[in-house]
C-alpha cells in the first residue's frame, strides 16, 4: 500500500470515511490522476503536474485545489482564510459532502489544470 494510502486509512473517524468518499469521487470523475504521497499528505498529479490535495486538519478535512485562482464554480464555499493562493472545500462530516458540488468544483479544476500556477503576477 502506498503512503498516500496509509495516511487516509490511518485517519480517525469520521476523517476516515470523509477522506474514503472524497478518494472515490476524485478517482471516478477526474480521468488520469495519480494519487501520490508529497508534503506529507495525499496529492493527486496528473500528466506529473499537481492537482488537488487531502489533507485532515483539526476538526476538519480539506480538498485543496492546486490552480485555485483559476476557479470559477462555488467559491462562495471555498476556504481560504490564512492563505495567499490555495482554495480548498472543507468537510467536518461526510454528510456535509454534497458530491454535486464537489463534481463541479473538480470538472472545473481539470479544466483549468494546464494553466500556470498562479504567482500573484499572471491574472
Amino acid at each position: 500500500m502506498n503512503p498516500a494510502e496509509n495516511y487516509i486509512l490511518n485517519q480517525p473517524e469520521p476523517f476516515r470515511s470523509i477522506l474514503l468518499h472524497l478518494q472515490s469521487v476524485i478517482e471516478l470523475t477526474v480521468p488520469g490522476v495519480d494519487l501520490k504521497y508529497k508534503y506529507r499528505i495525499p496529492f493527486y498529479y496528473i500528466d506529473g503536474r499537481p492537482f488537488c490535495y487531502l489533507n485532515q486538519s483539526q476538526d476538519y478535512v480539506d480538498i485543496g485545489f492546486w490552480n485555485a485562482a483559476h476557479l470559477s464554480v462555488h467559491l462562495e464555499l471555498m476556504h481560504t482564510k490564512g492563505r495567499k493562493v490555495m482554495k480548498s472545500l472543507r468537510y467536518k462530516s461526510l454528510e456535509e459532502v454534497n458530491n454535486d458540488i464537489l463534481i463541479a468544483v473538480l470538472n472545473d479544476a481539470y479544466a483549468v489544470r494546464d494553466k500556470k500556477f498562479y504567482n500573484g503576477n499572471n491574472s
